[in-house]
């Protein structure tokens, strides 16, 4: 009985948590859209076989796009003449079951482009759903219990890999790669490529940070993510942000800073009083609001908005 009322109180996280995380795709008629790119030639990955699809979230004023096959990136360049060079990719939430596309991606995106960064918002792969926020996949349903499981008790140390994460890591890969090689047609300096990941999209930029040198992105923000892997002393530096309230990964940013510091390599981490999981750019009067300015004063700190030099 205890497993099932775990469960069942897995389920009632989960369908927050993503509505919180995730955004309105279909609320972008409203304002004017990126550039969409697809980042696969058509064929060149397998497909779910269902279609994607979204779905309206009436209570939290958001739309969840599930059962993605078909990875893309839109593009948000700064308006003419406030580019600085820099680009960051934006890799939302959503747990790998859905994407949440706005607040957690273009929202983030146009926000960076006013500030004379490149955004480029990536659409990566999410594993086969019904396509309904309150039908959780098993598979997922056992991951959201194993965390919530472990946030509890501390062990295992080890974050469980997630359904549909492998495929994640290989669409991220692609979109560092991609921009890196688009970079002089797009006015983007090549070194000064970034990933901003939230939650799901957090794990990814830390695979990549840690990963083959080729798909690293040149800088990381971690919101409310985690690492695994070993960080070599090579890796990019990162900005890690959480909330204390986060009641899935409570220790995970601190742990991931202590893996980037022990590297020797540069990092920055914030642990807000209050946020709980999924805090981005809407106001909500806890300190986590406060968390994109710090993002892009850290960015300056670092000389990454330091105009573009010309040849």
């Amino acid at each position: 009985m205890m497993m099932i009322g775990r469960i069942n109180a897995a389920l009632g996280k989960l369908a927050m948590i993503v509505a919180v995380v995730a955004a309105g795709h279909t609320a972008l008629s409203a304002q004017e859209p990126g550039m969409v790119i697809p980042l696969y030639e058509e064929g060149e990955i397998a497909a779910l076989g269902v279609p994607e699809t979204q779905v309206r979230v009436e209570e939290m004023g958001e739309t969840l796009i599930f059962n993605v096959s078909n990875p893309t990136l839109e593009l948000f360049r700064p308006a003419e003449g406030t580019a600085n060079g820099a680009a960051v990719i934006v890799a939302p939430g959503g747990g790998f079951v859905a994407i949440g596309y706005e607040q957690g991606g273009t929202a983030i995106a146009r926000r960076l482009a006013e500030h004379g960064i490149a955004a480029v918002v990536l659409k990566y792969r999410t594993i086969q759903s019904s396509g309904d926020p309150q039908d959780i996949p098993k598979v997922h349903l056992d991951e959201m219990s194993a965390l919530m499981a472990r946030a509890q008790s501390g062990t295992p140390e080890a974050i469980p890999t997630f359904a549909g994460e492998a495929a994640g890591i290989e669409d991220g890969a692609r979109a560092v790669r991609f921009v890196r090689d688009h970079a002089v047609q797009w006015g983007i300096d090549p070194e000064r490529i970034g990933m901003l990941g939230l939650s799901a999209g957090a794990f990814i930029a830390a695979d990549l940070a840690t990963g083959p040198v080729e798909s690293r992105p040149d800088f990381v923000g971690m919101l409310y993510g985690g690492v695994r892997n070993r960080v070599p002393a090579d890796a990019p530096p990162g900005f890690i942000a959480a909330a204390a309230d986060d009641e899935l990964l409570p220790m995970d940013s601190v742990r991931a800073f202590a893996a980037w510091r022990a590297a020797g390599v540069p990092a920055e981490l914030h642990i807000y009083d209050s946020g709980g999981h999924g805090f981005d750019l809407r106001p909500t009067g806890a300190t986590s609001d406060a968390w994109f300015d710090q993002f892009l004063f850290w960015l300056s700190a670092r000389e990454m908005l330091a105009p573009q030099k010309s040849n």
